[in-house]
Parts: structure tokens; C-alpha cells; sequence
């Protein structure tokens, strides 16, 4: 079990899967379905911490000398900026719970340091933005497998 929880752990770091793809393992590999989605919420959750406070390191030592880097950090701020312009801080959790590419933890941190947000604020939103997002991808995941069991019966 062991094992497993430490894939969940890996696979929800991964920036690009988060929990959107630690969850479904999880459950995939035997997991109690609620075991699975509090690891995947704990691992997505705090990983704002690094890369809220060293976001601007980063910036200066890769960042702001890779165009690829630079042209994501511009989307991410037009993209996130409407959401927080419109609706603040519930806005950044809106921009995380809805389970859709490059729209996880990871990018709603950055757009939290790139329009120079409370830390405070946006961990919280963030949170409740992971939170939403994991129910919304175990219900997912739940109702594929209650339904893939009706048709195999």
C-alpha cells in the first residue's frame, strides 16, 4: 500500500497530471477511493508553498531567459487575470476547480505570484480550487467505473 500511495504522491506532483491523473491511479491500483483523493489533495495543496516562495528565484535563474518560459508566464497571466479581476480571489479557485489542462495548482500558484496576491488568500483559494477539482475528478472516476461494471454485467 505503501507503494501505491507514493505513485498517487509522484504521479500528483507531476505538473502537467496533478491530481487529475493521481486520483485515477490511485483508485486504478486498489486504493481506497478516499485514501487516494486526501493524498492527492494534501500532495496538490502544498506544493504552493515552493513554488509560491521560490517563484521568484526561479524567474531570475530560468525563467526570464527561456522564451518558452516566458510566453507561458504571459498566458498564465492573461488567462488567470480574468478570472481574478472579475471574481478576486474566488476567481483563482474557480480558475483551479475546473479540471481542465494547465489550469491545476501549479499554474493557479504562479498567476497568485504574478498579479502579486496575498499568500495567505490564495493558498486558501487554492485549496478549495484543488478540493472542487478532486471531487470532481473521483466522482468522475467513481461513476466510469459503476458504469463500465453495468455494461460488463
Amino acid at each position: 500500500m505503501l507503494y501505491e500511495i507514493l505513485l498517487v504522491t509522484i504521479t500528483t506532483m507531476s505538473p502537467l497530471v496533478e491530481l487529475n491523473g493521481g486520483i485515477p491511479l490511485g483508485v486504478y491500483l486498489g486504493l481506497d477511493p478516499i485514501l487516494t483523493f486526501f493524498v492527492a489533495i494534501f500532495v496538490n495543496s502544498i506544493i504552493f508553498f515552493p513554488i509560491f516562495f521560490l517563484s521568484g528565484f526561479l524567474y531570475e535563474l530560468i525563467f526570464s531567459k527561456s522564451h518558452f518560459f516566458k510566453k507561458y508566464l504571459d498566458r498564465t497571466r492573461k488567462k488567470a487575470k480574468l478570472y481574478v479581476k472579475k471574481y478576486g480571489y474566488l476567481g483563482l479557485t474557480l480558475f483551479i476547480a475546473i479540471p481542465t489542462p494547465f489550469t491545476g495548482a501549479y499554474t493557479g500558484t504562479v498567476a497568485a505570484w504574478l498579479l502579486k496576491m496575498d499568500w495567505k488568500k490564495s493558498f486558501l483559494a487554492i485549496s478549495v480550487g484543488v478540493i472542487i477539482n478532486g471531487i470532481i475528478i473521483l466522482l468522475a472516476v467513481l461513476g466510469f467505473l459503476k458504469g463500465l461494471q453495468f455494461l460488463l454485467n
